[in-house]
């Protein structure tokens, strides 16, 4: 049985590519990058490349991109390095963000409020799932210090106005004595979209080598030269003396390389995939009764559809798809083991049940057309079988109520 992967917003296959320029730096040029000897330079140079080949992609200076284990790191060293630096006079610094961020996000905000060392506002996004500019704007309190807005939601795939808001947060800084500082998520978003830090006017941009064909266990925080980020992690005085370790050397190599193929590949893998995208959306949608996509159709990622079945339970429907050789999820990878309803789903104002009855799926640049065809059609199989099953367990219950089997409280 052939396999087909519709997770990519969980992991990305390592490109070929990647994986050669990645190798020599496993057991040939091995040095570590902080030491001064030919091995180490020679792993220094390297790391070096690397951060030249992801300051061109952001258009920021080498000096302003940090190595980091991934955008989990990135946005804690964000939210909790400048909450540490940040000064405001009788008050607790103020952080702003979306009540439909990432986990990493989410948590370290309400770490830093439970705690006692900051206070948080989270805002829900519309029912569109984008988030509105002026509910942000008007969540800016005189002690906010930062805003920090997801670029692509993970789970629904909805894009948010991240030039708008950088643009509105300039407008407000100009008559403000302590700047707000703006940072964006940008995880689901490079392998698609322009991630120009000036054009977004951000001060921080985080990612994972992962998601774009790139290696697990690394990834990089853009910090603009001036704003005021504390390390949170203490040892070495690697990283400009932002983030201390060892250096990931064929992890960070690996970064390189796939965000310099993403430049050149971009924007053609998203046409490719967005094609895909469309037809797997449109055919379910017409071919499955009570289907429904969650986010806007237009503002969306080329890559992602998160549709909810009613009446079907999407961890039945996962498992149904496996057994066909479909990978596909309910929600973030993060979330995975969880059986709470999708936080996301919930902020946009899916009720329970709608969420329960949700999968995302998540295409890549490998997917064919044909992959797609099958995909649809052990949808429509799984859908239809587990309604039938499902229909039939309430048949029975209703049966055995009016005989008197069931007990009324038995019923809650």
């Amino acid at each position: 049985m052939n396999k087909i992967y519709l997770d990519h917003g969980a992991t990305t296959p390592v490109d070929k590519k990647v994986l050669k320029a990645m190798l020599p730096y496993f057991n040939e040029n091995y040095g570590n990058a902080a030491s001064h000897h030919a091995f180490g330079k020679e792993a220094c140079k390297a790391v070096e490349a690397a951060r030249n080949e992801a300051a061109i992609f952001f258009h920021a200076n080498p000096e302003e991109i940090i190595f980091t284990s991934g955008a989990t790191e990135s946005n804690n060293l964000t939210i909790k390095g400048i909450i540490k630096r940040a000064k405001i006079d009788n008050a607790k610094p103020h952080i702003i963000t979306t009540a439909f961020e990432h986990h990493c996000v989410l948590d370290a905000a309400g770490a830093m409020q439970k705690e006692g060392l900051a206070e948080a506002t989270f805002i829900n996004p519309e029912i569109d799932g984008v988030v509105s500019v002026e509910k942000i704007r008007s969540a800016i309190q005189p002690n906010t210090v930062l805003i920090s807005v997801m670029y692509v939601n993970n789970e629904i795939g909805t894009v948010q106005p991240i030039a708008e808001i950088g643009a509105m947060i300039k407008k407000e800084n100009e008559a403000r004595e302590n700047k707000i500082i703006f940072h964006t998520d940008a995880t689901q978003a490079v392998n698609y979209f322009s991630c120009d830090v000036d054009d977004l006017g951000v001060d921080l941009l985080s990612m994972s080598a992962h998601k774009i064909y790139g290696p697990k266990g690394v990834g990089l925080l853009f910090i603009r030269k001036g704003a005021p980020v504390a390390r949170i992690q203490d040892g070495g005085g690697q990283e400009g003396g932002k983030r201390a370790g060892t250096l990931n050397v064929p992890g960070i190599v690996g970064l390189g390389k796939a965000l310099g193929l993403a430049a050149k590949n971009g924007k053609k893998d998203a046409k490719k995939i967005a094609k895909l995208r469309d037809k797997l959306i449109d055919r379910t949608l017409t071919e499955i009764p009570d289907a429904f996509l969650n986010g806007s159709r237009e503002k969306r990622s080329p890559n992602n559809a998160n549709i909810s079945f009613r009446n079907v339970e999407g961890e039945s429907l996962l498992m149904l798809l496996e057994m066909a050789g479909i990978a596909c999820s309910t929600g973030s990878a993060c979330s995975s083991d969880s059986l709470a309803p999708s936080h996301v789903l919930l902020a946009i104002g899916r009720k329970a049940e709608e969420a329960h009855g949700s999968i995302r799926m998540t295409l890549g640049k490998y997917n064919t057309e044909e992959e797609i065809d099958y995909t649809i059609e052990k949808l429509k199989e799984s859908a239809k079988k587990i309604r039938k099953i499902s229909g039939q367990v309430l048949d029975d219950f209703y049966k055995a109520k009016e005989k008197g089997v069931v007990k009324e409280e038995h019923e809650h």
